[in-house]
């Protein structure tokens, strides 16, 4: 008999609820338990959600609203709880650090209250910040609790590239690595579309101008800014992202995607998260992919660690 699997959404706010519609129109789990700091609103998000599943569209999933306890049978709990960066306001996710740290320790307290074993997937921002402390400071097993770090970014890179090339962001392989957040950056060593490297790809995909390489790293991380400045939050993205985290591991996928947890030497690199590309599977991380990166792309990755580190030390974390 096959398995029933059940996803905790804990957050439901703009990012927590767009997680909860696209985990329902996957098909993610059978079983969505929604918990929030406010029940009224974990239970106002269950129950339109129960509604959207009488549509034929949508599987018959079980969604409804609980407390902490709920995690205790949880396969995959996504975390996405916690202020966000608003518009008019500094355009730095490390901002968020100070009040975000303390809005992830009492959830992280509650939740291992009734479980270890659950893969956590976290989105809170500042991503690499939250997630290290709450994979250093509770006793979580290694790799079973990491963020979603450069998945969205490297979404956006790919899909710039691909529309840059006309050809399907799908087809386009390539990561953006580090920090998710401004010190984020493209690593161009790993670009290619079909087999054909980055140095070749003007003389075998169509394009109307030249490849600026400086500026589609800007475009990457500004396009988060143009989104929340436009409509005042960002969700839809990084819902999908989170999503395509969670199937990975629901289905077994051993997929490569980059995402943040704590270095442990890599590239000389020990008292941060940030993302490299992992395989993802039902235990969470199976195995990071420290990648043969070029130097300046080392030294981009060194300069995004110091960066969160800093953020760390600030607020006491690391010494």
């Amino acid at each position: 008999m096959l398995k029933t699997h059940k996803l905790a959404i804990i957050g439901l706010g703009h990012v927590g609820s767009a997680v909860l519609a696209r985990a329902i129109a996957c098909q993610l789990a059978a079983e969505i338990v929604c918990i929030d700091i406010k029940p009224e609103v974990a239970h106002g998000e269950a129950v339109d959600a129960t509604h959207s599943i009488a549509c034929a569209l949508t599987p018959n999933v079980h969604v409804y609203s609980g407390g902490f306890e709920e995690v205790k049978d949880a396969d995959v709990i996504i975390c996405a709880a916690g202020p966000s960066i608003l518009p008019g306001g500094v355009m730095d996710r490390l901002t968020l650090a100070k009040e975000n740290i303390a809005v992830i320790r009492s959830i992280m307290t509650e939740v291992t209250k009734y479980t270890r074993e659950a893969v956590f997937i976290m989105i809170t921002n500042p991503l690499d910040v939250t997630t290290h402390v709450a994979a250093t400071e509770f006793g979580y097993p290694e790799g079973r609790l990491f963020g979603t770090g450069t998945t969205l970014e490297t979404l956006r890179f790919k899909s710039i590239l691909g529309a840059h090339y006309h050809v399907d962001p799908t087809d386009v392989q390539g990561y953006m690595l580090g920090e998710h957040g401004n010190s984020a950056f493209p690593a161009w060593s790993t670009v290619s579309i079909g087999g054909v490297p980055l140095e070749k790809l003007d003389d075998f995909f169509e394009h109307e101008e030249g490849f600026d390489c400086e500026k589609v790293g800007g475009e990457v991380v500004n396009t988060a800014y143009d989104v929340l400045n436009s409509k005042g939050w960002t969700n839809t993205g990084i819902a999908m992202g989170a999503c395509r985290l969670a199937k990975a591991v629901l289905y077994d996928e051993h997929a490569v995607l980059p995402v943040s947890m704590p270095f442990s030497g890599e590239y000389g690199i020990e008292d941060v998260s940030l993302s490299l590309p992992s395989v993802i599977g039902k235990e969470g991380v199976l195995k990071r992919v420290p990648l043969p990166l070029p130097a300046e792309e080392e030294d981009a990755l060194r300069k995004s660690a110091e960066s969160v580190k800093a953020v760390l030390r600030g607020n006491g974390v690391i010494a």
